[in-house]
């Protein structure tokens, strides 16, 4: 007989209130588990259906006392439309390519990623990250990550999206961009281009983490038409006049 052994329960802890990133004078909290083992990949794609985020070998999701402003948002790829301000930045972005490379930081990167930090947060923790902190949080991952890197003609690195690949679709992690080129709405872009690859794929939906429609910083998800939003448990298509709530700027 072939012993097997017991499986590892699997533990979540909550952590310690904290003020919200997102939503002035409102506290946060969140819960948490680690991502190891044999089954991280299976794992992940659970949690991330359920509306879980991951940050190296973590998972999070908020349980804010009193607050539900964080939705977990998606795409669903194969009925996702561009509409006319996504061509607009398509178009204004035409000689950008972005290119899939493996999850391994460079310093042109990070040289990019502090740029970032320091212009459009420069009092938060990201903003004292030094490189062995970025090289973790790009290389630090259990499951099957990637980089895309968004490149002008002449090579000139302005963008750079962390996405995990679930089982379901694409996860944006984190992404950055050249801070000069905001007009340009690289994020948008990031996420025409996941739409693109998952769909290319045959991948179903590509995640977008929170939206949280009283956030300038996080609003501009709910653009993506048609979208898809964790709610009561199950997923429903975001109905935006329903709600009373208006997509913001992209940040």
């Amino acid at each position: 007989m072939t012993y097997t052994p017991p499986k590892r329960p699997q533990f979540f802890y909550t952590t310690a209130p904290l003020p919200c990133p997102y939503v002035a004078g409102r506290v946060e909290r969140k819960v948490v588990t680690e991502i190891s083992g044999p089954d991280a990949e299976s794992l992940h794609d659970r949690l991330s259906r359920a509306g879980f985020r991951r940050s190296h070998n973590i998972a999070y999701a908020p349980v804010c006392p009193s607050c539900n402003a964080c939705v977990p948002i998606r795409i669903p790829v194969q009925r996702f439309a561009p509409g006319r301000t996504h061509r607009r930045t398509a178009r204004r972005n035409a000689g950008v390519e972005g290119f899939e490379v493996p999850a391994r930081a460079t310093t042109e990167q990070f040289a990019l990623f502090m740029r970032y930090q320091q212009a459009r947060h420069g009092s938060g923790d990201m903003a004292a990250m030094t490189f062995h902190d970025y090289r973790a949080m790009v290389e630090d991952t259990p499951i099957d990550t990637f980089l895309v890197e968004f490149r002008e003609p002449d090579d000139t690195l302005i963008g750079v999206c962390l996405t995990d690949r679930l089982g379901d679709g694409l996860s944006a992690v984190y992404s950055f961009f050249a801070p000069e080129a905001a007009d340009r709405s690289l994020g948008s872009l990031a996420i025409l281009w996941l739409i693109d690859r998952a769909r290319a794929q045959g991948l179903p939906h590509v995640y977008l983490g929170y939206w949280v429609a009283e956030s300038r910083k996080m609003a501009y998800k709910a653009r993506f038409q048609p979208s898809e939003i964790l709610s009561r448990g199950a997923w429903r298509e975001l109905d935006l006049s329903a709600i009373g709530a208006e997509a913001g700027a992209e940040p």
